[in-house]
């Protein structure tokens, strides 16, 4: 017998087109509504069909939120699975599954349980019940909640007819008596507590989170043209347009959606970009236009590997050097970076404030790993979220570019006042007509490039302390690496080790350089060249002292930042 106590890590791994995802979805939601804890992330290649996918369920006692390397509970769906995930696999792995799907050198190093599962799919009626079936034996392992799962499928193929429905309850339950009986016989023992609060719980993408709290913040208009990993963000929003009350756009390229973002602030609409990195570098010339015209925009990143197509599929902080840099001129733009779904939600509904407040480009960067990773969590606080609007009625006077001390204009819209409202790339004095003053350019260059700065550099927000202010060792990081950093932490479980973790990166606050001034630095990131590293290094003059970098596409697990702060620590 095999046991497995309070947290348990189950993988399914089949072909692009196998239905991998479906039995995902049925999983999480169903085991979330059996009241327990559920983490999801998912790994596929950039093909329509063939080669491996898998995706990671994670379901614990408590709250979980990150990867890990190991394997619990292993359903192959097609032969090559067990080689494409070997260094996962533990001497107390379980393979459920047919013996034709799992090669014979591992037979000896995997606990391998034979589920006959097409064969019980064809006792239903047809081959594609396999995934329902599978979906229902793990489901039985938990001693799930039976009617959420038939309530669910209800609604999942409910469109397809009753017969459809009742066919896939019926393997379903096929699936579900055999995951009991398998606990039964003792084959396998999970051991994991209910939380009935779970029940009521929301689960979340980190997708549908950056989406949320878009329309949260006020985003009425959206503009994309298709590029993985933040497609979903649009997608999910055209579904929901209706609903939210917003326009979303597909349009013939990036150029495009950027300059009609723009043309939605000008109009006085809050329009948002989705994008990545490939994208975002043709957005470049519209950015500057941006910086120049001081015409708020807010765009979405969703990193990926480059450069180039890179691996389209697969996760990467890369970008954060092209979106500080990014743009011909100097003018200022934010960079935000949440660590979880919560903060996803949060932060992009303020970027849309941030971005009214200080007429600049609000840029939030994810990537594949953090939007497609999902799990519950409590309802959102909708209070925490204040729109907060900051155009002007105009008068007969207007300067639509009015030098301040602060750098932030008056920005008033057409038609709004008395006024005449001009938007202009060239440089223009106040009111906004073209100048090549070189009095009035310096003072426009200056005004954009360091007064506006250093008055956002004031107002920005500290990153999260986890530890004790007097350290010895400080890990530094940004955006996706919280939740895997955070877990590594506990396991380690030493008091001079502390977390200090940025999702506001640029600019970053003054204070920041005392946090760190005389502690051993640790920084952690997942590009080849320590990007964030070089950052704080350029803004405060700090050396850090030990890097742990990934760059191959795949996410940290939590085991592998353990090993690497034990190595650097020991």
């Amino acid at each position: 017998m095999v046991e497995f106590k309070e947290d348990v890590s189950i993988v399914l791994g089949g072909a692009a087109g196998q239905g991998i995802q479906t039995v995902e979805e049925i999983l999480t939601r169903v085991l979330k509504l059996s009241g327990y804890n559920v983490y999801a992330n998912k790994e596929y290649m950039s093909r329509v069909r063939g080669g491996i996918n898998t995706t990671e369920i994670r379901v614990s006692s408590k709250k979980v939120r990150a990867f890990v390397r190991r394997i619990d509970i292993l359903i192959p769906f097609k032969r090559g699975v067990l080689p494409w995930v070997e260094k996962r696999l533990t001497e107390n792995t379980v393979v459920l599954g047919e013996k034709e799907n799992v090669e014979e050198e591992y037979l000896s190093r995997v606990n391998f349980v034979e589920v006959p599962l097409n064969e019980m799919a064809k006792e239903v009626g047809s081959p594609l019940y396999l995934n329902t079936i599978a979906a229902g034996v793990v489901v039985g392992l938990f001693h799930g909640d039976f009617e959420a799962l038939e309530e669910y499928l209800r609604k999942r193929f409910g469109s397809k007819g009753e017969e459809v429905v009742l066919k896939n309850i019926e393997a379903a339950r096929k699936g579900y008596e055999l995951g009991v009986k398998l606990c039964e016989e003792g084959t396998i023992r999970i051991e994991v507590k209910r939380d009935e609060n779970v029940k009521k719980e929301v689960l979340l993408s980190g997708t549908e989170a950056v989406a949320l709290g878009a329309v949260a913040g006020g985003m009425n208009f959206l503009s994309f043209y298709p590029m993985s990993p933040s497609t979903g963000v649009a997608v999910f929003s055209a579904q929901h347009a209706e609903d939210f009350e917003i326009v979303v756009e597909q349009v013939e390229d990036e150029i495009a959606a950027i300059n009609m973002a723009l043309g939605a602030w000008f109009a006085g609409a809050r329009g948002m970009v989705t994008t990545s990195g490939g994208g975002f570098a043709l957005m470049s010339e519209a950015l500057s236009l941006a910086g120049m015209a001081e015409n708020p925009v807010v765009i979405h990143l969703a990193q990926r590997p480059g450069p180039a197509t890179g691996l389209p599929t697969r996760t990467m902080q890369g970008d954060l050097n092209l979106v500080l840099y990014s743009g011909h001129g100097e003018f200022p733009r934010i960079v935000l970076a949440p660590g979880s779904i919560e903060e996803a939600f949060y932060l992009t509904a303020e970027a849309f404030n941030l971005a009214d407040k200080y007429q600049v480009p609000v840029i939030i960067l994810t990537d594949q790993y953090f939007v497609d990773t999902y799990y519950n969590l409590p309802e959102l606080d909708l209070s925490k979220i204040k729109v907060e609007k900051y155009i002007v009625e105009s008068d007969e006077d207007y300067k639509r570019y009015k030098l301040t001390d602060d750098g932030i204009s008056p920005r008033s819209i057409p038609g709004y006042g008395k006024g005449v409202v001009v938007a202009n790339g060239n440089e223009h004095d106040e009111w906004g007509d073209i100048t090549e003053d070189e009095e009035l350019s310096r003072l426009m260059q200056e005004k954009r490039a360091i007064k506006k700065l250093e008055t956002i550099r004031k107002n920005t927000m500290m990153p999260e302390l986890v530890g004790r202010e007097n350290a010895k060792y400080v890990i530094v990081a940004w955006g996706s690496t919280y939740h895997v950093i955070r877990e590594a932490l506990e396991v380690l479980n030493r008091e001079d080790v502390a977390f200090l973790h940025f999702k506001w990166v640029y600019p970053l606050p003054e204070k920041v350089k005392g946090l760190l001034e005389g502690k051993v630095i640790i920084d952690i990131e997942q590009n080849v060249t320590a990007q964030f590293a070089e950052l704080l290094k350029k803004e405060f003059g700090l050396e850090i002292h030990h890097k742990i970098l990934k760059y191959d596409g795949r996410p940290f697990s939590v085991e592998e930042i353990l090993d690497a702060l034990k190595g650097v620590l020991e």
